[in-house]
C-alpha cells in the first residue's frame, strides 16, 4: 500500500546540485501518485541555494539554518518537521530515477520494518556505488564494508547493516520514536550506520531493494573525498565514537587494545599525527558516549528487545544461507 512521502535534503553550498536533481526528485515523487512534500534544509550555505530555493521552487518547504551545524543536526530539522507517513533522507547530490518508490511500498506492510534503500549507481552507470552490506566483527570493530545483492526479482528481504544516509526510506515514527540521527557525530560521517544499528537492536528491519536505483554524482559528496586532515579526523573519530556506543561484552573491554596496536600506533609511525586527535576528540566525548548508550538501552527495555550487535550479524547470515547472491 503506498503511503505519503516527506523527502527531506540537507544542503551545504550545493545550488548547482539541487538545480540539477531537484526535478528527477520530484518526478519520481509525482509518478509515486501519493501525498509528499520536499524539505530542504540550508546548512549556513554561502552560495544563493537559499534564492534558488524561494525563486524556482516555491513549493518547497525552506529550512534555513542560522550557522552551519553538520549533517546530524540538518538532517533532523528535516525530520521534526515532516509531517507524512514516511521520510525519504536524500542528498543532494543524489539523481532518482522515475520508477525509484515503485518497487518499496511492500516493504511497509510489515509492522517491524525500518526502512529500506535503494540501489546506488555511479553517474555513469559502470558500477554499483551501495548495496546491501554485511555486518561482521573485524576482531573487536564492528563492520559493514561488504557489499551483496541478488537479482532475483522476487527476492524481498534482502537485509542491510545499515541504510545509506543518501537515499533511505524510513518509516517516520520509528525515525521519531529514535530522534533521528544522533547529534554525537556532527559534523558528519558515521551518523547513518549508528542509526541502522539502533534500528536493529529494537527490532527494527533495515532492506535493500537492487530494483530500485539511483545515481550519485560523486564529487558532490564529502564522504568521498577523504583528504584534508580535518576530514580524516572526524572520521576516525567517529569510527571510533559507534565503537564505544554499540560494543558489547568482552569485545567492549578489548577494544581499546586493537585500537591502539593496529591503528594508533602503525598510523604515528607512519607520520599520521591527525590519528591522535581523533583519538584525544573520541575521549573527550565519553560522557556524550554513555549518554547515547544510556538512551538505546532505554529504548531496548520499551520494546522489549534483548537483541544485540551479535544477534544482528546472525538474523542477517541466516537470511543469506542457502541464497543465490552476488558479492562486490
Amino acid at each position: 500500500m503506498q503511503k505519503s512521502i516527506s523527502i527531506v535534503i540537507p544542503n551545504y553550498n550545493g545550488r548547482h546540485l539541487l538545480e540539477k536533481y531537484l526535478p528527477s526528485v520530484f518526478l519520481a515523487a509525482e509518478n509515486a501518485q501519493t501525498a509528499f512534500e520536499v524539505i530542504v534544509i540550508d546548512d549556513g550555505s554561502k552560495d544563493d541555494s537559499i534564492s534558488f530555493i524561494q525563486q524556482y521552487y516555491p513549493n518547497v518547504v525552506l529550512l534555513i539554518n542560522e550557522k552551519n551545524s553538520g549533517f546530524s543536526y540538518t538532517c533532523n530539522q528535516g525530520i521534526k518537521s515532516a509531517q507524512y507517513e514516511l521520510i525519504l533522507l536524500l542528498n543532494s547530490d543524489v539523481k532518482l530515477t522515475p520508477d525509484y518508490f515503485e518497487h518499496q511500498w511492500k516493504y511497509f506492510d510489515r509492522p517491524d520494518t525500518f526502512g529500506v534503500m535503494g540501489r546506488i549507481m555511479s553517474f555513469d552507470e559502470s558500477k554499483i556505488e551501495d548495496a546491501a552490506r554485511l555486518l561482521y566483527y573485524g576482531g573487536c570493530r564492528i563492520k559493514a564494508n561488504r557489499f551483496y545483492y541478488s537479482e532475483d526479482p522476487s527476492e524481498d528481504c534482502v537485509y542491510t547493516a545499515y541504510l545509506s544516509g543518501a537515499n533511505a526510506l524510513v518509516d517516520a515514527k520509528k525515525l521519531k520514536e529514535l530522534q533521528g540521527f544522533d547529534e554525537i557525530y556532527s559534523p558528519f560521517s558515521s551518523e547513518d550506520f549508528d542509526l541502522s544499528l539502533r534500528a536493529w537492536q529494537l527490532g527494527w528491519k533495515c532492506y535493500y531493494e537492487h530494483q530500485s536505483y539511483c545515481f550519485h554524482h560523486v564529487s558532490g559528496s564529502t564522504k568521498t573525498q577523504i583528504k584534508s586532515n580535518f576530514i580524516k579526523k572526524i572520521y576516525y573519530r567517529n569510527r571510533y565514537i559507534l565503537q564505544g556506543i554499540h560494543l558489547q561484552g568482552f569485545r567492549r573491554l578489548l577494544y581499546p587494545l586493537q585500537q591502539i596496536l593496529t591503528e594508533l600506533i602503525p598510523k604515528l609511525i607512519t607520520g599520521k599525527i591527525w590519528v591522535w586527535n581523533s583519538y584525544k576528540d573520541y575521549r573527550k566525548h565519553k560522557n556524550e558516549i554513555d549518554a547515547s548508550r544510556a538512551r538505546l538501552e532505554l529504548l531496548k527495555a520499551k520494546y522489549q528487545s534483548d537483541l544485540h550487535i551479535s544477534d544482528v550479524i546472525n538474523i542477517i547470515n541466516q537470511s543469506i544461507t542457502g541464497k543465490k547472491i552476488q558479492r562486490l
